[in-house]
Formats: structure tokens, sequence, C-alpha cells
């Protein structure tokens, strides 16, 4: 009997998609549209996005969101064999969550020229942590600007 045909997992532009409706999520409320997933063995375990006006909360970004979700899932605190896709390049705050969860992979979207974890330091996240900026970047930062210019 043939072996099945082995499964292709899915590129990371599919689950920064699916960040991207999280971000739009918190657009619609109001928040910075920031967006995450966490997907593990290519299967999407949480899903977050801003709720900082929300919760009346300056550490309720989609990162800290999604890392809280994700543990709860796993019943861990170590997310060493999960993937963090999110639309913003996280701040100093969410890196430091980041290297504590032992987060195995980063995939941001947009760079934060302006809050960005990498203008503190780009060795924040964990040594072990793999990162990969730029997925989906246009449609993030288009995401963030037509939001800032409607607050103007």
């Amino acid at each position: 009997m043939a072996d099945p045909p082995a499964v292709q997992p899915l590129p990371d532009e599919h689950f920064m998609d699916e960040a991207l409706k999280e971000a739009r999520k918190a657009f619609q409320l109001n928040e910075v549209p920031v967006g995450a997933v966490v997907a593990c063995n290519g299967v999407i375990i949480a899903r977050a996005h801003n709720l900082c006006e929300q919760l009346v909360d300056v550490t309720a970004h989609a990162e800290m969101q999604a890392i809280t979700s994700a543990a709860m899932h796993l019943g861990g605190k170590y997310l060493d064999q999960c993937t963090l896709y999110v639309t913003l390049e996280p701040c100093p705050m969410c890196a430091g969550a980041l290297h504590w969860a032992q987060i195995k992979r980063l995939v941001y979207g947009a760079r934060d020229p302006k809050r960005g974890f990498s203008l503190v330091s780009p060795h924040m996240l964990h040594p072990r942590t793999q990162t990969t900026g730029g997925i989906r970047a246009p449609e993030a930062s288009d995401l963030l600007k037509d939001f800032f210019r409607r607050k103007r």
C-alpha cells in the first residue's frame, strides 16, 4: 500500500491573512488595528486583536492577548513549538513577553519605525526565536494608515 501524500504546510501568507482579519476587528472597535494569531503544527490555536481601549489597559496588545490565549490552550506557558503571526512589528513590551514565552518563530507584517522592538534591540527575543518580517506588509500598513488618517 502506498504512503499517503505528504501534507504541505500552509504558507506564512495564509496565517497573516488570518491576523489581518483580527486587525480589521480591532479597526471596527476603534482600536489600533493590530491582529495576531498563534499557530502550532499548522493549526491556529489563538486569535487576538488590540483591546487597549475596550479593556482600558495599555498592556492589552494583540500579541499579549494571543500569548495568553495560546498558553491557556496548551496548558503551559512556553510556546516553543508555536509561531506568532502579527500584523505589526511587536513593541518592546510584547517582545519581552515573547522572550519569556520562548516563542519558536515570530512573523510580522509591517515594520514599526516608531515603537518596534528592533529600535531598542533586535536581540530582545529569545535566542532561538526565528524572525520573519514583511509578510503582507502593504496590507497591514495601509490598514494602520487608514485608521490614523480617520483619527485626524
